[in-house]
């Protein structure tokens, strides 16, 4: 409950007190606690399931064979969902097999993260969500919008929301067609960098690079230094990463956790997540 202000006995006038944050102001959670305190360590690697491309029985395979190669993190979403009950039921096969991560020293639960394109990308069965404002979409719908309308079933479902901010690069990408961006150029750090440093003084904690949605290249290493000089915060870096040479690259220019996607609908794809998990340790 919030204070209440002065009592009646008190000579301070109330228009003067200034009341104490209450309770319902959005602090870290248990989700973005826990991956703040592994990223300590070394960054750390999550899987994007699209649900429009998995059913919930392939998606919960999919994510037991991730968590096994050693992912931190399963981030269930896409810009083109639109299938309300299809989310639910994939966010619900993943939780009901993930298990305790094998080997990890604190035997973490690997999370559930809602990684919404719209306000179809809310379930009330994850752990938490990148709640998310495309910075550099040039219509306001993706940067306000849709955050405003999704907010009422964030709140309804009481799920972790973690504030981020989201720049999308490059072009050709459902995610810039679909987002409608004014596209960063990848090879132009400095454009980033403001964007980053805007983020930042809005107070997003989480801070999302991404390449698009099977991007040719990642976003090159310059772009990603640049940032991370910029940027305290948890940054996250997706998008074309699918060898281990490209996750080493990210990790070493400052990347805290990335983020690979294409990859897990590639035959053999469990061999290559094995290596680009251990690739990040190599920071």
């Amino acid at each position: 409950m919030r204070p209440s202000g002065p009592t009646s006995t008190s000579t301070t006038p109330s228009s003067t007190t200034t009341p104490k944050p209450g309770p319902d102001l959005i602090e870290i959670g248990p989700v973005e606690e826990q991956l703040l305190d592994e990223t300590k360590e070394r960054p750390i690697v999550a899987a994007l399931i699209d649900p429009e491309d998995f059913s919930p029985k392939r998606a919960a395979e999919v994510a037991v064979k991730a968590v096994e190669a050693g992912v931190s993190l399963i981030l269930v979403g896409g810009s083109t969902l639109a299938n309300q009950g299809r989310l639910d039921a994939v966010v619900r096969s993943i939780r009901n097999h993930i298990k305790l991560r094998p080997g990890h020293r604190k035997s973490r639960q690997v999370p559930v993260v809602l990684f919404p394109g719209n306000i179809t990308g809310v379930s009330r069965y994850a752990d938490a969500i990148l709640f998310s404002s495309l910075l550099n979409s040039a219509n306001p719908y993706f940067i306000i919008g849709a955050q405003a309308l999704g907010a009422i079933e964030v709140h309804k479902a009481a799920i972790e929301s973690i504030p981020m901010a989201y720049l999308v690069f490059g072009n050709g990408s459902a995610t810039s067609f679909i987002g409608q961006v004014n596209s960063l150029p990848p090879s132009k750090p400095g454009l980033a960098v403001i964007y980053a440093l805007a983020a930042k003084y809005l107070g997003m904690r989480t801070l999302y690079l991404e390449a698009g949605s099977g991007a040719g290249e990642p976003i090159p290493q310059e772009t990603v230094r640049a940032v991370r000089k910029a940027y305290n915060g948890l940054l996250i870096v997706g998008g074309g990463i699918t060898t281990a040479d490209s996750a080493g690259k990210a990790a070493k220019a400052g990347a805290d956790l990335l983020v690979i996607g294409n990859l897990l609908q590639s035959p053999g794809y469990e061999a290559t997540l094995r290596q680009i998990v251990s690739a990040t340790k190599r920071r």
